[in-house]
Parts: structure tokens; sequence; C-alpha cells
């Protein structure tokens, strides 16, 4: 909430789609443990491909948005691991938590499967340029439709700077093959990157999957999707 309140409003002037702007903040109080804040409205429903007009158009206004996300300067913001933004980290940090999730995944998955398309992500070049604004957390949960047109994005509580690999999972959590396609190529994004993301994808989706089964059917069916089409495209490309 704190990093919220500090950032969001600096960012707001530089980006192409709405975000959550804070209004007040306060501490807790009145048999309530937690700090509050209260967010300016944004109108929009939750983006789910039969909402958008035309997925194509969704995927570049995306891909401007996290392009314009990643020009804004990042002095000072938030560093991965730090301040809630571990999303930023380099893709290795997630390596035992990802084949713990794997482990716990036999019987329900092609554990040999995505145990291969993980490797082929760990072994791709780390980012070694400026750090960049991520997101961190880009899923349709976190996209607002309206009219038919991608028209904000919410949820920044992973909010840092870091590898911006990380902010490519939502080529495969979201988009199609077709799709993603497009997302690609209004970011430009070199292939060691695009591996990452691919791997960031697929990292979430194995960990977000036996924690969600049973207690959240949307975030499971998302892990699920974004599982199924990171194994897609790891058997195109071979």
């Amino acid at each position: 909430m704190d990093k919220e309140h500090q950032w969001l409003h600096k960012l707001t002037p530089y980006l192409p789609l709405a975000i959550p702007n804070t209004l007040a903040k306060r501490t807790p109080g009145e048999g309530y443990p937690w700090q509050w804040s209260i967010y300016r409205w944004l109108k929009g429903e939750t983006a789910i491909i039969e909402c958008i007009a035309d997925p194509g158009q969704a995927a570049r206004d995306l891909a401007q948005f996290v392009a314009a996300l990643q020009r804004i300067d990042p002095a000072d913001g938030p560093l991965p691991g730090a301040h809630n933004s571990f999303r930023g980290v380099p893709l290795s940090t997630r390596d035992s938590e990802t084949r713990a999730a794997i482990a716990s995944l036999d019987g329900m998955i092609d554990i040999g499967a995505v145990t291969a398309a993980w490797e082929v992500a760990l072994q791709a070049p780390s980012w070694h340029s400026l750090l960049v604004w991520i997101h961190g957390d880009l899923s349709p949960l976190n996209l607002l439709v309206e009219r038919g047109r991608l028209s904000a994005v919410i949820d920044f509580g992973c909010l840092g700077v870091g590898d911006p690999a990380c902010d490519l999972q939502v080529a495969w959590n979201f988009f199609s093959a077709q799709t993603r396609d497009v997302f690609r190529t209004g970011l430009l994004v070199d292939d060691a990157t695009w591996v990452r993301g691919r791997g960031w994808a697929l990292s979430v989706g194995l960990i977000a999957l036996p924690y969600y089964q049973s207690t959240n059917p949307v975030l499971a069916g998302i892990a699920r999707r974004a599982i199924a089409e990171v194994l897609a495209d790891h058997e195109h490309a071979l």
C-alpha cells in the first residue's frame, strides 16, 4: 500500500492505460487491524477474451502499456527482492520453489514436459541491461475492459524495477498463440528475454496451481492455461 501510494500518481502521466491512484491512506483503528486506502474508481470489467472486441488490438494496447512503463526513469524505484518487488528477480532464484511445485503436481500434469520447459527457460541468458519498471503481476484478473477494449491495469502490489521478462507472462496466461505474436512484435523483445518470460509464466502457473486448486478455481484456471500455453509453445520450438 505504501508503495502504491508513493509511486502510482508519478507513473500515471506516462502510461496509455488508466491505473489506480490513491486518494487517501489510513492506519489501523476502530478494531480494523490493517492499513487501508481509498482509490479512484476505474470503470470496466475483468478482462476475459469473450468481452474483448479485437484480441489483436488488446495485445497491441497492452504492449504499448508495458513499453511505456519500461521507458519511465527507474531511478529510486523499488529494487528486486525489496518491498514486495520479488517479481523482478533473476528467474534462477525461483528454481527450488518451481521444482517443488512440479513435484507436488505429479499425476496432475506432465511433469517431464514442464521440467524440460523450465530448464530451457533457466538456460536463457540473464538480464544484464538497465533495470526497468515492471508491474509484476500481469494477468487477466488485473486488466479491465470497457466497451470491448482494454481500459486499465490494476493491482500494483508487485510493482518494482527489475528484469522486463516478468511482465511477459501475460503472453501465456492470457493471450493466444496468434495474439502472443502481436504482443511480442509491439515490444520488440529479444529472444533471451522472451524465453525468460515464458519461464516466468510457467513458474507462476506451476506455483499457483497447487496453491489455489481447491480454494480459487479462477486463479487455478489461469494457472492451468499458462502451463498449457507454455508447453504448446515449447513443443512448437523443438
